[in-house]
C-alpha cells in the first residue's frame, strides 16, 4: 500500500533531508515550504498523514490546523513537528486536532513509527467505507 505524506516545512534543509529519508523508507512525500494552497494540496494529493511545522512564513501551523478542523479533510491525521517545546503550544496544537506532537530534532525511527501508527489507526475507517460500498 502506498503511504502518502504531506509535509509542510519552511526550512529547506530540514524539508529536503526529511523528505529524502522518508522516500528511502518507501513513503510518497509531497512537501511545501509554506501553507499556501494547504487545503488544495490535501484535495489533490490525498495524504494519509500530514507532517506540519508550526512556524511558517505565511500562515502559521495553528492557522492551518484551524483551517483543517473546519474543512472536509479533518479526518486526515496531523503530526506536528516543531521546535516549539512549550506545553502551551503542544496543548494548543492538540486542541486544534493534531494527533501527535514531535519536537525537533526528529528521530527518524520515532517519526516513522508515529506515521505508521496513524495510518494503521485510520485503516478501519477505510475498510468500513469500502465495506459499506459493497467492496
Amino acid at each position: 500500500m502506498e503511504k502518502r505524506i504531506l509535509f509542510i516545512e519552511d526550512n529547506d534543509d530540514h524539508r529536503f533531508l526529511t523528505q529524502d529519508m522518508l522516500e528511502h523508507y518507501g513513503y510518497t512525500v509531497f512537501s511545501s515550504p509554506n501553507g499556501a494552497n494547504f487545503l488544495q494540496s490535501i484535495a489533490s494529493f490525498r495524504p494519509h498523514v500530514i507532517l506540519l511545522d508550526l512556524k511558517l512564513p505565511d500562515k502559521d501551523g495553528f492557522a492551518l490546523l484551524e483551517e483543517l478542523l473546519h474543512s472536509g479533510w479533518n479526518n486526515v491525521p496531523v503530526i506536528v513537528v516543531s521546535a516549539f517545546t512549550f506545553r502551551r503550544e503542544k496543548l494548543r496544537a492538540l486542541h486544534l486536532g493534531a494527533r501527535r506532537y514531535l519536537n525537533k530534532p526528529i528521530n527518524l525511527n520515532t517519526l516513522t513509527q508515529a506515521i505508521d501508527a496513524e495510518i494503521a489507526s485510520s485503516k478501519p475507517d477505510l475498510h468500513l467505507v469500502a465495506g459499506s460500498l459493497g467492496d
